[in-house]
């Protein structure tokens, strides 16, 4: 039968009852896979949600997208699909069940027919399954099939998977890049940033959580991981998914464009695998800050913000147009000249609170656009 996509399962028990487990081509599952969009509409003056899937998020499909193109492109997670059991049959071959999707014509009455790319839906994985389509690339997925369940328990389905997972801490998500052999964007800015915390010249010295949780035994560890991490990266890299990849199957990087190089400042450092030298600049501009306003930087009590995240946000923006203001080429901004430019702002120990610059984007941006004021940079 040609009108028909059939892949092997496994039979699974579990108290909410029974379902398969199985192996499916992308290229194949996109062949009966509806998109059920989680919708509004009005029906006899009532409001009706229809529908259990969130709308694709074209910038997450771009990513997705992306990412399925790299070298070590995987979704080890199941997608899990509802398949209607007029459309549904298990078969043995080889001795192994496999799950037969056919459409289904019915005898009576057109409408109730279901044409194959209608015969499932999709419970979770939508995302996941469209950025492979985009993305034109097709490889095997694991995939968990319910067969005749309704609406309601579609639903329930897709709260429970997507309630029930936990977000990886992105400190340990960094963290887990010291383990790969290759250089990546990724891989220099958790060394950097764990050099930041063990340095004994760091003006970091003790004070950043490792893996986003304070570590037993210190006090005043004000960062995570992530956010230092977060911070530097896109001085690095605007695609550091692309730039493993390319370096994984290239094992170098094209040099920048002088207009790149504004934007991506440490990324020449980073290609010529210069990283000591980032580390350096990062130490030599974080440490002008300490100095110029030394109170504020040992205070990391309640309501002082210049070594929490939205102090280091705002500097960390600032980095780039205090760098830029001293060298366009690839050279180590010493110390000094950084304390020079601080010299001009006017800030004093005691403005560095949360009632002056309040805690998230805000308040980080707040202080960029006083530093930029203060100094007389551009943005």
């Amino acid at each position: 039968m040609t009108d028909a996509v059939h892949f092997p399962v496994f039979p699974i028990t579990q108290p909410i009852g029974d379902f398969f487990v199985g192996v499916i081509e992308s290229s194949q599952l996109l062949k009966i896979c509806e998109f059920d969009y989680r919708r509004m509409e009005y029906k006899n003056g009532y409001m009706e949600f229809m529908g259990i899937q969130r709308k694709l998020d074209p910038r997450r499909l771009e990513k997705i997208a992306a990412f399925v193109r790299t070298i070590d492109a995987c979704f080890p997670s199941s997608i899990v699909i509802s398949v209607d059991q007029k459309c549904a049959r298990i078969e043995k071959r080889a001795g192994i069940d496999h799950l037969c999707v056919t459409p289904y014509v019915d005898p009576e009455d057109s409408t109730l027919s279901i044409s194959l790319d209608k015969s499932a839906s999709i419970i979770d994985g939508q995302h996941r399954l469209k950025g492979l389509d985009q993305g034109k690339v097709d490889f095997q997925l694991s995939v968990t099939v319910f067969i005749g369940v309704d609406a309601a328990m579609e639903a329930l389905l897709f709260s429970r998977v997507n309630l029930a997972q936990t977000k990886v801490n992105r400190s340990l998500a960094y963290d887990l890049f010291a383990l790969a052999h290759e250089r990546s964007p990724e891989r220099t800015c958790h060394e950097i940033t764990v050099a930041l915390d063990e340095f004994d010249y760091s003006p970091f010295k003790g004070r950043i959580k490792r893996l986003g949780v304070a570590t037993e035994g210190r006090f005043g560890e004000t960062l995570s991981q992530a956010t230092i991490v977060s911070g530097i990266l896109p001085y690095i890299s605007d695609d550091p998914d692309g730039d493993r990849d390319r370096g994984k199957r290239f094992g170098f990087w094209e040099p920048l464009s002088p207009k790149d190089h504004t934007r991506r400042i440490f990324y020449e450092f980073f290609r010529r695998d210069k990283d000591s030298m980032i580390l350096e600049i990062l130490i030599n501009y974080f440490a002008a800050i300490a100095e110029r306003w030394p109170i504020a930087w040992a205070n990391s009590g309640t309501g002082m913000m210049i070594r929490r995240t939205n102090g280091f946000n705002g500097f960390c923006r600032f980095l780039r147009p205090a760098y830029l203001h001293f060298t366009t080429t690839q050279e180590v901004v010493t110390k000094a000249k950084f304390s020079s430019l601080f010299s001009q702002v006017t800030l004093k120990d005691e403005d560095f609170t949360v009632e002056r610059f309040v805690p998230g984007t805000s308040g980080a941006s707040q202080l960029f656009r006083e530093l930029l004021s203060q100094t007389r940079l551009s943005g």
